[in-house]
Parts: C-alpha cells; sequence; structure tokens
C-alpha cells in the first residue's frame, strides 16, 4: 500500500512505516506501509498454493507471458523512471536506460526459456539417460536499490519462464518504485505468480528464513548476503548471491596515461560510485604514475564543476563514505582532489581523488559504494597483481595492458567471477559470472541463471524383461 503524500519528518513515521527523501534536495516523497509477519505468510502461502499450476504451463506459454511483462514494463518507462529519480537520485536518461535494459532481459529470457536445454548421456543402445528440468517452486527475489529495474527484471523474469512463482521484496531505499513495478508486471501474470511486498530488512529475514520459500536470490550486500546464506542451512533454500566488491583497477607501465585515467574515472565515478561492479582499489605502476594522477585529477575536477555527480542515494550512504575517507587520510593518505561534504540540501558528494592509500585503509579494505578513487603506487605489474588478489571479496577487476603476458597472468591469478581487460564495463550480451568469497555465489544473471532456477531430475530407463503373454 503506498501514499503519494509528502511523508512527515522521520521520528513522526508511524512503526511499520518507512518514508523517504528525494535525495538531490531532501525533499519528502512519501512514504510506503511494511508488510506485517502475518502478510508476510499470506502472500508466501498464496505463492505456494499458485506453485504447481504455474510449473505445469508450457515453456512456450511461459514465455508469452514474459514478453507480455515486457510489454508492460516498456509502457511504463516514463512513470518508472520519474520514481526511480526521486527515491535514488538517478539521472532520469540514466533511469530509462535501466528500465530499458530490464525490459531487453525479460524478452531475452522469453526467448531462452522455453528452448532451455538438458544433457543426455550415451550408455548401452537400449538404455536412455537424460535430465529433466524441475521448476524449484518459490523464489524470494530480495533486490538493490542502485539498478532496481533491471536487476528486479532478470531475477524475476528467469524464475517465472522457468515455471517457479515469485514473492519481490525491493530495496527500502526506493519502496514506491518497487510498489509501483510489481504492480506493473504482475498484470501480465495469472494471480499469486507474482507478488510484491515492501519492508526493510526485518522483512527481507523474514521471507528468507520461511521454510515455505525454495530459492532465495539477493543482490545487495555483503552482511545481508552472510545472513540469508546462514538461514538458508536452516530451511535448505538454494541460494543465489551478488553481493559486495572491492574491484581492482591495475594500470600497467605501457599504457597510456590518460586513456587510463579516463577508464578509472568512469570505472569510480559511474553511478556516483554505486554500482557493484565501481573500481574500488586503483594500482599504478611508479613509471607513469605522475600523468596518470594528473589527468585522474582532470577527469574528477571536471565532473566537480562542470558535470556535477548525481547524488548518492541518501544522506546514510554518504555519511559512511566520508567516514572511509576522512579514516583513510587519518592513516596517511593524501587527498588530490573533493573529499569535502558540501553544503545545502541533498545527499551530494564530490568525485574524490586519494593517493598513497595505506592497504589497511578503508577505502582499500572495504567496498566504498561512492565516488572516490583510491590510488596505490606499485613498483612493478607483479606487486600490483599481488596487492589486486589479495582481498576478501570476488566479484571482479580491471586489467589495462598492452602486454599478452601480463593479462594472461592476471587471468589466472585474480580470484574473481569477472576479469575485464582494457575495458572498465562492457561485455557480451548474454554474459554472466559467478561471484567469489563475500561476493557472493552463484550465477545471478545471463543465461545461466536459468539454469539455477531450476533443479535437475536424472532419469535412466533400461529394457524390461516382459511377460510371456507380451511377446
Amino acid at each position: 500500500m503506498t501514499t503519494l503524500l509528502p511523508a512527515p519528518a522521520a521520528t513522526e513515521v508511524a512503526p511499520g512505516q518507512i518514508a523517504n527523501s528525494d535525495p538531490r534536495d531532501g525533499s519528502p516523497v512519501g512514504t510506503v506501509t511494511a508488510a506485517t509477519e502475518a502478510e508476510i505468510d499470506a502472500v508466501l502461502g498464496m505463492a505456494r498454493a499458485a506453485a504447481g499450476d504455474w510449473a505445469a504451463v508450457s515453456p512456450a506459454n511461459r514465455g508469452t507471458a514474459l514478453h507480455r511483462m515486457a510489454d508492460a514494463l516498456e509502457a511504463a518507462a516514463a512513470e518508472l523512471a520519474e520514481w526511480n529519480t526521486r527515491e535514488t537520485g538517478k539521472p532520469l536518461d540514466e533511469a530509462l536506460g535501466g528500465i530499458g535494459a530490464g525490459v531487453g532481459t525479460l524478452r531475452q529470457y522469453a526467448e531462452l526459456g522455453p528452448v532451455h536445454r538438458t544433457h543426455s548421456l550415451r550408455g548401452a543402445s537400449t538404455a536412455m539417460d537424460y535430465t529433466v528440468p524441475v521448476s524449484r517452486g518459490v523464489v524470494v527475489a530480495l533486490t538493490p536499490w542502485n539498478d532496481p529495474v533491471a536487476v528486479a527484471a532478470g531475477l524475476i523474469g528467469a524464475a517465472i519462464v522457468m515455471g517457479n512463482v515469485v514473492v519481490h521484496k525491493p530495496s527500502e531505499r526506493c519502496p514506491h518504485l518497487g510498489a509501483r513495478l510489481g504492480e506493473v508486471l504482475s498484470a501480465a501474470l495469472p494471480d499469486a505468480v507474482l507478488s510484491t511486498v515492501t519492508g526493510g530488512g526485518e522483512v527481507g529475514a523474514r521471507l528468507a528464513a520461511s521454510p515455505d520459500v525454495d530459492v532465495v536470490a539477493h543482490v545487495g550486500s555483503t552482511a545481508a548476503g552472510r545472513e540469508i546464506a546462514a538461514a538458508a542451512l536452516e530451511t535448505g533454500a538454494h541460494v543465489i548471491r551478488e553481493n559486495g566488491g572491492n574491484d581492482a583497477l591495475l594500470v600497467d607501465e605501457d599504457v597510456d596515461p590518460e586513456w587510463a585515467a579516463a577508464q578509472a574515472a568512469l570505472g569510480a565515478f559511474a553511478n556516483s560510485g554505486q554500482i557493484c561492479t565501481s573500481v574500488e582499489r586503483i594500482f599504478v605502476h611508479r613509471s607513469i604514475a605522475e600523468p596518470f594522477l594528473a589527468a585522474l585529477v582532470r577527469e574528477s575536477r571536471t565532473r566537480n564543476t562542470s558535470r556535477p555527480l548525481a547524488p548518492l542515494v541518501d544522506e546514510r550512504m554518504r555519511a559512511e563514505v566520508d567516514r572511509q575517507v576522512s579514516a583513510s587520510l587519518a592513516a596517511g593518505a593524501v587527498l588530490l582532489e573533493g573529499g569535502q561534504v558540501p553544503s545545502g540540501p541533498g545527499a551530494h558528494y564530490p568525485a574524490t581523488v586519494i593517493t598513497d592509500c595505506p592497504l589497511s585503509s578503508p577505502l582499500m579494505s572495504e567496498e566504498t559504494f561512492g565516488p572516490v578513487a583510491p590510488v596505490h603506487v606499485v613498483e612493478d605489474f607483479d606487486e600490483g597483481l599481488r596487492l589486486a588478489a589479495d582481498d576478501r571479496y570476488g566479484l571482479a577487476a580491471t586489467v589495462l595492458s598492452g602486454s599478452l603476458i601480463h593479462i594472461s597472468e592476471a587471468i589466472e591469478a585474480l580470484p574473481v567471477g569477472t576479469v575485464k581487460v582494457n575495458a572498465v564495463f562492457g561485455g557480451a550480451p548474454g554474459g554472466a559470472a559467478q561471484p567469489r568469497k563475500d561476493s557472493g555465489a552463484g550465477f545471478g544473471y545471463g543465461p545461466e541463471l536459468l539454469d539455477e532456477m531450476t533443479a535437475r531430475k536424472v532419469v535412466h530407463i533400461g529394457q524390461p524383461q516382459l511377460g510371456r503373454q507380451h511377446g
């Protein structure tokens, strides 16, 4: 249930109410009522009751349903993008781009789901061995605020086209967007195939711990991901997690420092640094460190003057980014640009460049999720690779180099789900990745997500010995 009326001050919000503000100027957006325990249990019960009928729908008809969802999402793009901008500060054109990506993902799964293949094995000539994909049942999708439509469309679409039903909880940082997205998508489906519940961490925790849930798909923080994984040990639910990252950028001595700085700025400052695969740690070869840093400072100053960054999602996020910057400076890092909380309303933070960052400082050891480019100068490529690989996260990393030997060594040594070479962003359509360590587990997108959303039943058929009357 939503209301578009301005919310009272946070201290006046009634229990069970989520109020949020526009991070651009601090103006109130509205309030959303968090689901109660009874409502959560009721939604899960309806989902369980609907699961068998939806699993029995043919794959082709499930694909047709996804095309209807894509049509509905496309028709509501302007409205949803406006909610996205108001609740998270994402610029309108970028919000529309995320919705377009969600439409494309739904259409991709609408085509891939019905032709999803299984495996066969050759045994005896008179026998057959093959696998059958089986819908898992009830999927809980817990989705983030930084790319709320594209991520939700991917998890929801993959689950539904493979015959599952979904209970979706969007981030409490964009509850109006999440609630409206649920209305738009569920209108294209039978009752209870897709349900949306709003609320904070306590709602997500109850969903993840329910014995009525067969899959929990989570994109969000590492701390929440750990709790979800622990809860699944009790319930037996299959878990798909894409969690935090501390992605390294390794800059070799043979690349153009201006180009490398532009790549670093793009990776660190895009979406104000609020991307799971943002550049979080930069290791640059000493021989080009001076021109690289000068160019990176110019890149950041351009963003702080002629092209100011969008705000962070809220003041709480900004306070955490500023805490990490302040603690790293206190530990000996050197500020070259930005690093100051601006005056005025909203949750803005400048593009920031810091060098001489101690490896133990928060900016080098924690996920920052803000527009900060921390730089550590290394003596050679081997040192940079060793430091880049030494991290508790394992989401992605980027190598900028013209040396095939160094590139090959990096691909082998970096313990991450994605290694990007000479481009901080990009990838072929249909790409997928498996995060490592504190960054999660399982395929969270791409065609491989369809496999995550099904269980495999193995069938062996031998030749019977028939009675005489059947001879």
